[in-house]
């Protein structure tokens, strides 16, 4: 069987990514369309397939500057010929989902999210204090709205949609009038466990370690709530990840905020153990972070928005609060500080998200998909 995998960009190993590998997985022969694609930036599983990418590769600063480029989107991903597949799978969270294959290829789309951007969280990107009044008003938000009116419209390329999370199935159905079968992400529970010398099924004491963020540095993930947050409560933050809000991050923390840049899989398995709690400050359509945490038997404190309801159990295997501000951040580390988890019983929590079964359900719902009579729409 002739299978093309469609994914929106290749430029580092995040929830998608891991999507995508698990995709490679069970179609080793399958061919990838990407818009564009860092080489060396995934991994060896999916860089050994055969990859073609848009004319978006070729146009200048991509990698720095791709969202300035996000009006192209839609010509390119409808330029990839799909022509002699048996199946498309697309993975999308931007585009990859309005990829056309030729009528009667079956289009199963793993869907990470409706574009943001163009929907819900026109501000944390295109907002005034992002890019100025002006270009915020007359320039992206009338770019935006075009592309919401083409994402919504495009959704009938697909045959049957797979959402990473409840909270997204019912993004999907407010967006594209579709159902959506849920099959959570696949997160690494064998790699990511607690430490071998964790003899101890307390968490340990409310002053150990710093806090944690292991992110991509971009607006919506509200990092900048985090920073004044431990801030407020005298203690250390460590930040792992990079992206184009870094410098702006950097600028209004404290000395007791450290930022790690980019590390290994390993190091972030240590820089998990280690930690006092990890942070999800912002609202996540899934979040595979903080899964990975409590596999190694680490608390949360999340906002109690989004995926953070279906993975963080409150009292039990973290804390959740209710408004996306410093003040309500600030009260939850306090609350945090003062309690006492379970490390077993988060570990246990997190075993429902393993690979193995994410890779059992995927492969469950593309047979019946396949098995289905020519033209079925779920």
């Amino acid at each position: 069987m002739r299978v093309a995998l469609i994914h929106d960009w290749l430029t580092g190993m995040r929830g998608g990514e891991k999507v995508l590998e698990v995709l490679c997985e069970l179609y080793p022969n399958a061919d990838i369309y990407t818009l564009f694609h860092q080489r060396g930036s995934v991994s060896p599983q999916i860089e050994g397939h055969r990859i073609t990418t848009s004319f978006v590769q070729q146009l200048p600063l991509v990698d720095e500057h791709y969202r300035r480029y996000l009006p192209l989107f839609p010509l390119a991903i409808t330029r990839f010929r799909l022509t002699g597949y048996d199946l498309v799978i697309s993975s999308s969270h931007c585009v990859a989902k309005s990829a056309q294959p030729p009528a009667g290829t079956p289009h199963v789309c793993y869907c990470h999210s409706p574009m943001r951007y163009a929907w819900d969280q026109f501000d944390a990107y295109f907002g005034p204090e992002r890019v100025g009044g002006l270009a915020s008003r007359l320039l992206y938000r009338p770019v935006l709205q075009r592309l919401a009116r083409w994402d919504a419209a495009t959704a009938d390329r697909v045959d049957r949609f797979i959402a990473n999370s409840r909270h997204v199935a019912g993004r999907i159905r407010r967006y594209y009038n579709r159902d959506a079968t849920i099959v959570y992400p696949p997160v690494d529970t064998v790699f990511f466990h607690p430490a071998a010398s964790s003899s101890d099924s307390q968490y340990g004491p409310p002053d150990a370690g710093p806090y944690l963020i292991v992110s991509a540095l971009v607006p919506y993930k509200r990092i900048d709530l985090a920073i004044a947050a431990c801030a407020r409560v005298g203690a250390p933050l460590r930040i792992v990840g990079d992206g184009p809000e870094r410098a702006r991050l950097e600028r209004t923390a404290s000395h007791d905020v450290t930022f790690a840049g980019r590390v290994t899989d390993e190091q972030i398995r240590d820089e998990y153990r280690r930690a006092r709690a990890i942070l999800l400050p912002g609202e996540e359509d899934f979040g595979i972070v903080p899964v990975e945490a409590q596999a190694c038997g680490r608390p949360v404190v999340a906002l109690a928005r989004g995926g953070a309801l279906e993975t963080v159990r409150d009292g039990e295997t973290g804390v959740l609060y209710s408004e996306p501000t410093v003040d309500s951040l600030a009260a939850a580390l306090e609350r945090a500080g003062a309690m006492r988890f379970d490390r077993h019983r988060i570990r246990v929590h997190a075993e429902q998200f393993a690979r193995a079964r994410h890779v059992e359900q995927m492969k469950a719902v593309i047979d019946e998909t396949l098995a289905a009579s020519p033209g079925s729409r779920w």
